[in-house]
């Protein structure tokens, strides 16, 4: 066990959580998350409907006992997210962690407050911590630049903006982007930050459910095989270097406009990568740059028993280097 604010927050033995990932997040790798000791995550986005979200969180309740959270995604969209009756649902089957991501989630903090709701907010930028910290969350995910997925408009990379958000807030700060094994789950905890969050390295694991060909291909890419998209629409995202995102950086610098982007862009897009291994044409998914870091697919608990050993090992020798 590695005690930290984290850790007692949320109830669980290890500070390292699985963020919610649009059609990565579901019942089997956030249940096997939360068995490992870490903190996981399902995505109310990925279901079809609410009813299917209802029936996603009794599958994980089924098959771990311990802490889980749901991601409420809050990004603009071309489609209504049902975020109210997603709120329902979670509420009527007793979930107690909530972790919101994209716009500030004031709209519906009180709602989740009264309820005792554990409220997570990732941010990409350690300002925004703050103002999550104003209306009231438990915790922040500070992400830097290296995060696959949306870090933001700023090109701040992780060392600075998770320092930089523990010098602005008091309350728990989970450092995001570039972590992928023990030596940075003891960096994040040096830097002031209660513990990890990941989702590239939790994609390469046996319990996700992607096609194995995606997970081969994180294994043989390195921490160039990232890029980031999408900033001419002011939504940056850092996703896998293929030939559709190739596509959309080249069209973004001959002045597209989201209309001529929405057909590449469309997260739609990506069921063909997870689900056929269609890696370079099937469409644009998230991937973070600690990508470089991961060379083999194992089972969620020894990935997570591996970086908790590992951070021992850093920290031995970090502390003979002060001659501890």
């Amino acid at each position: 066990m590695i005690k930290t604010r984290m850790t007692e927050l949320l109830g669980i033995e290890y500070p390292i959580m699985c963020g919610g990932m649009f059609l990565v997040g579901r019942a089997e790798l956030a249940a096997a998350v939360s068995e490992a000791g870490g903190l996981g995550t399902i995505t109310s986005k990925t279901q079809p409907t609410v009813e299917d979200l209802r029936k996603e969180i009794q599958k994980v309740k089924s098959l771990t006992k311990k802490p889980f959270a749901v991601n409420l995604n809050l990004f603009p969209s071309t489609t209504e997210t049902p975020n109210d009756q997603y709120i329902d649902v979670l509420l009527e089957e007793g979930v107690r962690i909530v972790e919101t991501s994209g716009r500030s989630p004031e709209p519906i903090i009180q709602r989740l407050k009264d309820n005792n709701v554990v409220v997570i907010h990732k941010v990409p930028g350690a300002r925004y911590a703050a103002s999550a910290e104003k209306i009231g969350v438990d915790a922040v995910c500070v992400v830097g630049n290296e995060t696959g997925g949306h870090p933001g408009m700023s090109d701040v990379g992780t060392l600075v903006m998770v320092a930089k958000a523990t010098e602005k807030v008091k309350i728990p700060v989970i450092a995001g982007g570039g972590f992928a094994d023990g030596r940075g789950l003891l960096a994040a905890l040096a830097l002031g930050a209660e513990g990890i969050i990941m989702g590239t390295r939790f994609m390469a694991t046996k319990e996700a459910p992607i096609h194995p060909d995606v997970k081969r291909w994180m294994v043989e890419s390195d921490e160039n095989s990232t890029i980031v998209i999408q900033r001419a629409i002011g939504s940056a995202s850092r996703v896998a270097l293929n030939n559709v995102s190739r596509k959309v950086d080249e069209l973004e610098k001959e002045g597209a406009t989201l209309q001529e982007l929405l057909p590449y862009i469309s997260g739609q897009r990506s069921k063909k990568v997870y689900n056929e291994g269609d890696v370079n044409d099937g469409g644009i998914w998230s991937c973070g740059q600690s990508v470089g870091l991961i060379h083999d697919v194992p089972s969620v608990k020894q990935l997570i028993d591996g970086i908790v050993q590992e951070a021992q090992q850093a920290l031995q020798r970090t502390q003979q280097n002060f001659g501890i």
